[in-house]
């Protein structure tokens, strides 16, 4: 198997395109394809079905991608180091939900980058893009979130895609909303308590396999008439802060965060819907002992913050 091949498939893989990735690559799309062709022959599998629309890998594709990612990483770092005298960098790399345990535990994993090279990658983001990270992007861990009633769904395709997962936390969201809401002064809350507010939402649900109509339905039923849907965690603050009227569902928040920007949260005895984070990884990947620095400190801030 050429190495240069190798090359060649993961970047058609990245842009989808054999025109597009030729002139990546200053190379001829003719001599690109037969390339592809020659690797799939040398390892009598079919990484890419071409289609009318471009080129899109198989199964097989997407495990020997995965595979040719790590192996061509590896040799990026050798020549670093033996050709150019740089020492190896070591590299974090996760995608996760927009969880404030988990943020305070990547805060607290932050301080032992000391004076060796690393690069390290955090992405707040949905179930969807943490699993594409893993699978093209070349993120090493994932942390996805969903109710517990979609767990067969994410199960099913864990296994399909060659990933492996693990339960970080279970718990049910509580609400959280400033101080001066008039709900405030309630210790105990319920949906009908809520109706008249104002929502905020994470607008990108996602199950495998299932309409994004269905999940909407399932996650944001018709009780609540006003919502707003947000895709970052820091203008969600801001609102909750300078509008009263507002609440959000989330998992349990540190008693500092809720200090530093005036809330309270509270629980809603009719919600019973329970969540699971689970962390997830491909199966051929070998913890480093920065995935390991940093899963300590999320089991420490687990049990400080949903225990």
């Amino acid at each position: 198997m050429n190495i240069l091949h190798m090359k060649y498939a993961v970047e058609v893989a990245r842009i989808g395109s054999i025109n597009k990735a030729a002139g990546e690559l200053f190379i001829a799309p003719p001599n690109l394809s037969r390339s592809i062709k020659e690797l799939e022959a040398d390892l009598g599998i079919t990484i890419f079905e071409r289609t009318s629309k471009g080129m899109t890998l198989t199964a097989d594709g997407e495990e020997f991608v995965r595979y040719a990612k790590g192996v061509l990483n590896q040799i990026d770092d050798i020549e670093r180091k033996y050709r150019n005298g740089v020492p190896l960098k070591q590299r974090f790399s996760i995608s996760v939900p927009r969880a404030s345990y988990i943020s305070d535990a990547f805060v607290q994993f932050s301080h032992c980058l000391k004076a060796d090279a690393a690069e390290v990658y955090y992405m707040e983001t949905n179930a969807s893009r943490a699993i594409t990270n893993i699978l093209n992007a070349d993120y090493h861990l994932g942390i996805i979130r969903y109710a517990t009633e979609f767990d067969r769904y994410f199960k099913e395709m864990m296994e399909e895609k060659g990933l492996v997962c693990e339960l970080v936390a279970e718990f049910t969201f509580v609400c959280i909303m400033s101080r001066d809401n008039p709900l405030a002064e309630k210790e105990e809350l319920t949906f009908g308590d809520l109706k008249p507010l104002i929502e905020i939402v994470h607008g990108d649900p996602y199950v495998p396999s299932l309409p994004i109509s269905v999940v909407r339905r399932a996650e944001l039923p018709d009780e609540i008439r006003r919502r707003i849907f947000l895709f970052e965690r820091g203008g969600q603050f801001d609102l909750l802060v300078e509008n009263p009227e507002t609440f959000m569902w989330v998992s349990p928040i540190p008693q500092k965060l809720l200090d530093r920007y005036g809330l309270v949260q509270r629980v809603c005895v009719d919600n019973h819907k329970l969540y699971r984070d689970m962390l997830i990884r491909r199966k051929e990947y070998a913890l480093t002992e920065l995935d390991l620095r940093f899963l300590e400190e999320l089991d420490a801030s687990k049990r400080r913050w949903l225990s």
